[in-house]
């Protein structure tokens, strides 16, 4: 009706907005950063201005993501009684100190 009226022609693939992502997937994105992180560097003390670079995304559309990776952590530490024990075992694993 928009098109025949007005004139207006559906949105392209590039004009159409971007698929939100959920927080469980930007937890996930964040904790493999963490990791990456850990594996690098054999530590979580991450300085609190750190941005680490991840590649997400299947074989065909991969893309480089920048996290800041230093807040995430503290603020991780800082939600410590109210994570998950599954997210509390999970970054313990990647030496998170607690204190």
């Amino acid at each position: 009706m928009c098109e025949q009226i007005l004139g207006i022609e559906p949105a392209s693939e590039d004009e159409k907005p971007k698929q939100r992502t959920s927080q469980a997937d930007k937890w996930a994105m964040h904790y493999a950063a963490a990791a990456q992180y850990f594996a690098r560097e054999g530590h979580l003390t991450v300085p609190r201005k750190h941005v680490e670079t991840i590649t997400v995304g299947d074989g065909q559309a991969q893309r480089d993501v920048a996290l800041k990776r230093g807040t995430w952590v503290d603020n991780q530490r800082r939600r410590a009684a109210t994570l998950t024990p599954e997210r509390v075992e999970q970054l313990s694993k990647v030496g998170m100190r607690w204190a």
